[in-house]
This record gives C-alpha cells, sequence and structure tokens, in this order.
C-alpha cells in the first residue's frame, strides 16, 4: 500500500491538531451525465467537509476514469495543508467516510497522523451539499434540444465528410432562404480552406457579414478591437474540433482535416450583439440549424462540380427539407440555397484594399517574358526573410519538406523566401515544383526596361530540371528592397549558400501577410545563386505583341 514519505508525514505531523470531525466522499456531479457535453459537469467530485465547523476543507472535480484512492487522499492533503477559506491549515481528530475500502485505505496511510478514521452509512453534510450540486448541475441547458441532438450531430458530421472548404472560400457565400421561425435568409460562409478552423457561420444579415470582414481587415485592429467585432456578429454556428486535445496537442495538429472522424467534434451556438457567445441552441435555433445544414448538404452535393470551377457560379436550387420527429405541426420546410458571386466580388475587393503594393512582391511591374511566370499566383504575397535555426527544426518536421543537404548553422538563421497565397493554390505551386524534380537555386538577377530606362533585381526560383521561373520583380533602387538584399546575401554567405522556399497558406484570412507556422505548409531548401553563377546576364523587358 502506498504511504507518505517521512518528509511528508513530518510535515504534516507540525500542522495543529484541531478537535473536529471531517466528512470525505467522492461521487458524480450530475445524475444525467449523458445531458451535458462539458465534461467537468460529467466528473467526480471529491469534497472534505469540517462537520463542526460545517465548512467545506477542499474540493476538487476529477474525470470518472481517475479511480483508485489516491486523489482522495490528495485532496484530503489540500484541506489539511491548504484549506478553502476560512479554515486554516490543521489536522482534524477524526475523519468519516461512507466506504469500508477508503475507511481501510485511510487508516492506512493516516497512521502516523493520529487520526481516527471511522466508517459511516451516511453523511448528512455532504448528502446535502451534493444534492444542491446534482440540483444545479442538472438543471443546467443542454447545449442541444434533447430531442434535436443526435439529428443535428449526423447532420454536422455528413457536412465535415463533404468537405466544402476544399473548394469554396469564406468570402464565396451561399444564401439559404428558409422564412421560417423568424428568419429570412441566411448567409452561409465556410471556414477551412486556411486549414485553421473548420465550421459554417450562418449570419442573419449581409450587413453583419460585411461589417465583420471589414473590421477583420483593418490592419490597425487591436486583439482587443477583433475581439469585440467578433462579438458582434449576429450569427449561428458549427465548428469543428479536435476531441479531448488539450492546447500541446493543438500545436501539434499541422491540419485538423487530416484527424480521423472518430476523434472530430462538433460544437454548435450562437453570436449576437446584445447576447455576445452563447454555446447553447434553443429549440428554434437549432431547427433552423438543422434545415440550413440539410439544404446546404442537398446543394453541394448537387453542384460539386461547378463550385469547384476557378470562376464561383450562379446557382440555385429549391428543396424540400423534412424535420427531425418533434411534436410540432410543421413536418417540412421549403428552402432555396443559391450562391451569390457579386457579394463574393464585393468581400474580395474589400479583401484586396488596404495592402501596400509592395507587401504583394509588386504584382504590377512588367513581366519578363523569357522567363516562365506560370508558377507563382499574381495574387500572392511575397517576402524576402529569415527562418531562426529553432523554427526551421518545427518546419522540418510539421510540413511538406524537401531538403538540399547539410547546412551548416551560422548566424541568426536559414534566409528564405516566403511566398502566401490560397490553399487550393499553395498546393498547385508545390505539386508544380514536385513534377520539376524539386527546387535547385534561388537566385536574384538583373533586368531591364530599355523603353523607359528602369532596372530590375528579378526573384528567380530554378527547379531541377533547368527551368527558370519568376517570383517576384523589384525596382534595384528600392530602399526597402536594397536593405533586404543586403541581409540576403550576408545569411546565404553565412550558411555557404543555402537558403530556402516556404509556402504557406492563409492568403485572405487574418494571418494575410504575416503567416504563422501552422500556415506554413511546405519548405523547399536550395542553393543560392550568384548572377554570375546563373551566367544568363541582363534580362531584357520585351515588348507586348
Amino acid at each position: 500500500m502506498t504511504s507518505f514519505n517521512r518528509s511528508t508525514s513530518r510535515r504534516l505531523n507540525k500542522l495543529p491538531q484541531i478537535p473536529s470531525v471531517w466528512e470525505g466522499d467522492r461521487r458524480p456531479l450530475s445524475s444525467s451525465p449523458t445531458q451535458h457535453s462539458d465534461s467537468s459537469a460529467n466528473g467526480d467530485c471529491i469534497l472534505w467537509v469540517d462537520g463542526s465547523q460545517g465548512v467545506v476543507r477542499g474540493m476538487d472535480v476529477v474525470p470518472p476514469e481517475t479511480g483508485g484512492p489516491e486523489a482522495i487522499v490528495r485532496t484530503l492533503m489540500r484541506a489539511m495543508e491548504h484549506p478553502h477559506s476560512p479554515g486554516k491549515p490543521a489536522r482534524p481528530q477524526k475523519i468519516v467516510v461512507r466506504d469500508r475500502e477508503i475507511q481501510f485505505y485511510l487508516r492506512g496511510v493516516l497512521q502516523d497522523l493520529d487520526i481516527v478514521v471511522d466508517y459511516a452509512p451516511e453523511l448528512p453534510l455532504i448528502d446535502e451539499l451534493f444534492r444542491g450540486f446534482a440540483e444545479i448541475v442538472d438543471s443546467q441547458t443542454p447545449d442541444l434540444p434533447p430531442q434535436y441532438a443526435q439529428a443535428l450531430q449526423e447532420k454536422a458530421f455528413t457536412l465535415w465528410q463533404a468537405a466544402p472548404w476544399e473548394f469554396l472560400e469564406e468570402q464565396q457565400i451561399l444564401s439559404i432562404e428558409i422564412n421560417k421561425w423568424d428568419v429570412g435568409t441566411l448567409y452561409a460562409s465556410i471556414m477551412g480552406m486556411l486549414g485553421m478552423e473548420y465550421g459554417i457561420l450562418f449570419y442573419r444579415s449581409q450587413e453583419s457579414l460585411k461589417r465583420f470582414r471589414a473590421a477583420v481587415l483593418q490592419e490597425e485592429d487591436s486583439q482587443r478591437h477583433l475581439e469585440e467585432a467578433f462579438l458582434k456578429q449576429d450569427c449561428l454556428f458549427l465548428t469543428f474540433e479536435h476531441l479531448d486535445a488539450d492546447d500541446e496537442d493543438e500545436d501539434e495538429i499541422d491540419d485538423l482535416a487530416e484527424v480521423p472522424l472518430s476523434e472530430i467534434e462538433s460544437n454548435f451556438g450562437n453570436i449576437h450583439p446584445l447576447e455576445g457567445l452563447r454555446s447553447v441552441l434553443y429549440d428554434e435555433e437549432a431547427l433552423v440549424v438543422y434545415v440550413a445544414l440539410e439544404s446546404l448538404c442537398r446543394f453541394l452535393r448537387d453542384h460539386r462540380r461547378q463550385l469547384r470551377d476557378e470562376t464561383f457560379p450562379e446557382l440555385s436550387r429549391r428543396y424540400r427539407i423534412s424535420l427531425p420527429e418533434s411534436d410540432a405541426a410543421t413536418k417540412s420546410v421549403s428552402v432555396t440555397v443559391a450562391s451569390m458571386p457579386q457579394l463574393a466580388s464585393e468581400l474580395e475587393e474589400m479583401a484586396d484594399f488596404g495592402v501596400p503594393e509592395s507587401e504583394m512582391g509588386t504584382p504590377d511591374l512588367p513581366i519578363f517574358r523569357s522567363l516562365r511566370d506560370d508558377l507563382i499566383p499574381e495574387d500572392s504575397f511575397l517576402s524576402l526573410g529569415v527562418v531562426s535555426w529553432e523554427m526551421l527544426e518545427y518546419l522540418r518536421k510539421g510540413v511538406n519538406y524537401h531538403p538540399a543537404g547539410e547546412i551548416k548553422q551560422v548566424g541568426d538563421g536559414l534566409p528564405v523566401i516566403l511566398i502566401q497565397t490560397s490553399r487550393p493554390k499553395a498546393k498547385t505551386v508545390i505539386e508544380s515544383i514536385e513534377a520539376a524534380g524539386g527546387l535547385q537555386a534561388i537566385c536574384f538577377n538583373p533586368g531591364a526596361n530599355p523603353f523607359d530606362g528602369d532596372r530590375y533585381d528579378l526573384g528567380l526560383l530554378q527547379t531541377q530540371n533547368g527551368e527558370l521561373f519568376l517570383f517576384g520583380e523589384f525596382l534595384d533602387d528600392d530602399p526597402i528592397h536594397v536593405e533586404a538584399r543586403k541581409k540576403w546575401n550576408q545569411r546565404c554567405k553565412n550558411t555557404k549558400g543555402y537558403c530556402g522556399l516556404i509556402i504557406a497558406k492563409g492568403l485572405t484570412g487574418s494571418a494575410r501577410g504575416n503567416p504563422q507556422l501552422r500556415d506554413m505548409i511546405a519548405l523547399f531548401e536550395a542553393r543560392s545563386l550568384s548572377p554570375k553563377d546563373l551566367g544568363i546576364g541582363t534580362l531584357q523587358l520585351m515588348p507586348q505583341l
């Protein structure tokens, strides 16, 4: 049997012993654990109560699977050394439990502490406390109405398997006209193409949708302002999370889409300016979400091929949706689902607003047509920078990694070119480089426009099959680029010519222009070539034919 070590026993014996009797027990918090999704409501509560003073000395909530009497002893120790207010550190003269096995266990553990351990079939104080706890927990509103919970969960997983985020971006809105339960039209925004948060927002108005997106895209927004904007949305929502994952586990998950279906959890809720965030759906809200999900799943099934097109097509379809079994008089609802390409264009224009040209890789500069310019999407975000050696190790383990050799870790890190675009385009770029045998080199080469005298520093990618692709055009007298090139050259010198290309997603999300580690999809390590090594001379702008 486990017992205290001697130093612990000596420490506990130094506590004053008070003439009181403590009751101790462990019981489930809720009499109906299946009714609540909150794990704390489904846990076991361990209580130690001073019966003489009528105060709780110690309390812990533990998962039901945390077995053994050790948990009860741990709470008892805290009740003695660090009691809840107004208690003071002390040992009781006597403790009472209602479990014979626990009684015998505690007698052995506490034998050096001069504490009597007795048994009683009933514990009046604890019985009363647990009755109060059970009433509070059991009276809580369930996250979903019980009569609709299973149907909603099934529809949620149908949507998960349909994976609309693979071909629909957040700004490609679908309208769902219901005209029932005081709801006219919902505007569905799909989350997940960025590989960050998966789910769907059902906005009750276009105004709420536009207002929130405008707030997110404002560069000067603080985190606090964004939180305020988030809570001012007017929408119902469904999100997906990794089941039972703690923060550390979440950091290890690169993309929730790669997690098995059995580990996915769906969550429903409501956001309203006057209510804030509520992770509970009431009866009518549950029906609205059910109807929206069912009609949306049908629409995705019927128009999947058209929705995968490069252009967001104009589509519309009407459905008759049968409601889950209930006592309601209404048995079905007629719903119209339609795509909204015009609204999508408006939202895309909002996303483009306010992003400096210099941060977008100067896409409007002339193209040097002797190079291929069909690898990097025109609207990509481009930057020259460095990845610390520590982050490089994380990248190598967590992304699509293509090594180039043994790199000497000298200086502040590996010099890299970062290309950020949308997730589908990022995958296309990666596949194209892989199809060309991988990335061989990154180089900067002079270019000139003989018509206006402008001179450029051209960023080039050389693949293993010898092809050259243009990734950026920079005026050679741009002071920002000149400084970035100096740092690039010095870092490449430190690494003996090694550098890297990072492909990231998240161009239209909150990480636009500042991709985080979880946004990075691929790392291609390569060699850095000088214009002399490349040997193609100054490239001239060719006239448009």
